[in-house]
């Protein structure tokens, strides 16, 4: 299990992990996350979990993680804003920059809230939020990243990869969160500051697939065209046959790789 006084020993933030709940086994550490943060929960708060009964992932799906091997957990931000949009993009952003940091390779961004490397998924991001008088009054950033597991189940293994995997060595998963946790504050704290204007900047220059043909599968629609860039408001604008759209969910495919989704 993870071991919290070790991450707080050489924790280097100001809020974010300064109060971690770390279980065993939970339903879900953005549940259990949101019920701290409704109930005034401050900034910064981190549940962590060796497994989950109930991860989640975007649209409806779950997050399955070997316990022991891996890291899942929600921080609590409470960021005064409308939209959750570009808050995956920001957590995507951080988490990239402290695998750099902490692995010496460069994850690839991929819209919206995915991390690759070597084409492979290591990480997915879950922004869940509150709304009180239409106003955003919390978000839980939901973070699961591959660290250590070797094995996959068949209908992932061409798909999933983690950094023992893309690295060939055994990573601290205490050193790793306390490096997540630095990135995170430090971009979050500096994106608040100017309205998060600069999150879709940053983003595009840790992704590789603006340019490149995409499809884009929504819950009843499919859309074709080339990802351009990022909206300020987070979304993903393409250029298609009918001229440029933009999407705010969805699931990304490159079809010059990947086989569409049936």
């Amino acid at each position: 299990m993870i071991n919290v006084s070790l991450v707080h020993k050489r924790l280097q933030t100001a809020s974010f992990g300064r109060k971690i709940y770390a279980f065993e086994t939970i339903d879900s550490t953005n549940s259990c996350a949101r019920v701290m943060a409704g109930a005034g929960a401050p900034e910064g708060t981190v549940v962590i979990a060796e497994l989950q009964t109930s991860g989640r992932g975007r649209m409806g799906r779950s997050w399955v993680a070997n316990p022991q091997e891996n890291l899942t957990f929600s921080v609590v931000l409470r960021p005064g804003m409308s939209s959750l949009n570009l808050l995956p993009l920001l957590t995507g952003i951080a988490v990239a920059d402290a695998v750099r940091e902490a692995a010496g390779v460069e994850p690839d961004c991929k819209w919206p809230n995915d991390l690759l490397l070597g084409g492979r998924k290591f990480c997915g991001i879950l922004l869940e939020g509150s709304l009180r008088d239409e106003a955003l009054e919390f978000a839980v950033a939901g973070i699961g990243i591959n660290v250590n597991q070797i094995l996959f189940p068949p209908d992932l293994s061409d798909r999933a990869t983690s950094l023992r995997l893309i690295c060939g060595r055994e990573f601290n998963r205490e050193e790793l969160l306390r490096t997540i946790l630095h990135h995170l504050e430090h971009l979050y704290q500096t994106g608040r500051r100017e309205d998060f204007s600069s999150v879709p900047r940053l983003w595009t220059t840790r992704a590789q697939m603006i340019g490149k043909p995409i499809l884009v599968q929504m819950r009843d629609t499919r859309l074709a065209g080339t990802a351009l860039r990022i909206a300020p408001d987070g979304g993903l604008v393409i250029a298609t046959d009918s001229g440029e759209q933009t999407v705010y969910a969805g699931d990304v495919t490159f079809p010059s790789i990947e086989q569409p989704a049936p």
